[in-house]
């Protein structure tokens, strides 16, 4: 240890403590100075940790579509526009409605009768079986529910502006943090609101994974595309749910810039029978 000085009083009295993850820490026994000496060894049995950024970075993207399927998508584009439903008349006055109900300065005011009509309607996406949300909406009372339900919006979309959506939506799906969010206003009921404040980004498909066709399935269906499972600390409920949005929304929007018709598309085309794919 003699040949390390002090980088405070350049004191060779210097003593050294091994750390748990095979670092040193230096002490100076005359003016107390410590500092962290060598490289940290990581446990092989605890994978490393990977950073928002190298997490998003390696989700799988449209380029990793293969051309086949790139064709036999197209195929199906066209002859899915040949024989294209009718949009729904009440989609575009329900979502400007509730866009401006959901605007930073209206929020505050959204009624109990507003708010438990959002959740129960499938207009412009459906939400699937709400009977725990109704359940709780009944044992809180309306204007404790209304509350609620409204600060869970206002978390989801306006803060706080250092966390990142994706990771707000994981704390109300998962309720990772003690007295945020409304029983049962999770995944599907969150997404619908995303469709609602910003229709020209997500796509009414409300759920990650689900048996008739969530984003993860679609994905593997149409796009023979494997994307990962949810998990807690990585590929969390909030990132898969936008990460994948945000993937469908790539391969299919600029054909079909509608994103409820390209919604539509995606759960047509995922029933295609195998000959009709080429």
């Amino acid at each position: 240890m003699a040949l390390i000085t002090c980088p405070t009083c350049a004191s060779e009295e210097i003593s050294g403590k091994p750390q748990p993850d095979g670092r040193l820490l230096i002490h100076c026994d005359d003016c107390g100075a410590e500092w962290l000496r060598g490289e940290t060894r990581r446990d092989p049995a605890r994978p490393a940790v990977q950073s928002f950024d190298s997490l998003q970075a390696s989700f799988p993207t449209p380029a990793d579509v293969r051309p086949d399927v790139r064709e036999r998508v197209m195929l199906l584009q066209s002859e899915f526009a040949m024989d294209r439903p009718e949009p729904d008349p009440d989609v575009e006055p329900y979502r400007a409605r509730y866009a401006a109900l959901f605007s930073r300065e209206n929020l505050p005011s959204a009624t109990p009768d507003q708010l438990l009509y959002f959740a129960n309607s499938t207009t412009v996406a459906d939400p699937g079986n709400v009977s725990g949300f109704n359940r709780a909406w009944k044992t809180a009372g309306p204007d404790k529910a209304a509350g609620q339900v409204r600060a869970t919006i206002e978390h989801l979309l306006y803060g706080p502006e250092s966390m990142r959506l994706e990771d707000r939506m994981t704390q109300l799906i998962e309720g990772s943090k003690k007295g945020l969010g409304f029983p049962s206003f999770k995944e599907a009921l969150l997404t619908k609101v995303l469709c609602v404040v910003e229709p020209e980004r997500f796509l009414p498909v409300v759920r990650y994974t689900a048996a008739n066709g969530g984003k993860k399935e679609l994905a593997r269906t149409v796009f023979e595309l494997d994307l990962p499972p949810v998990e807690k600390t990585a590929w969390t409920s909030g990132r898969l749910a936008v990460w994948s949005n945000d993937l469908l929304r790539s391969l299919v929007g600029n054909d079909l810039p509608d994103l409820q018709q390209a919604a539509r598309f995606l759960q047509w085309a995922k029933d295609r029978p195998v000959l009709s794919r080429g």
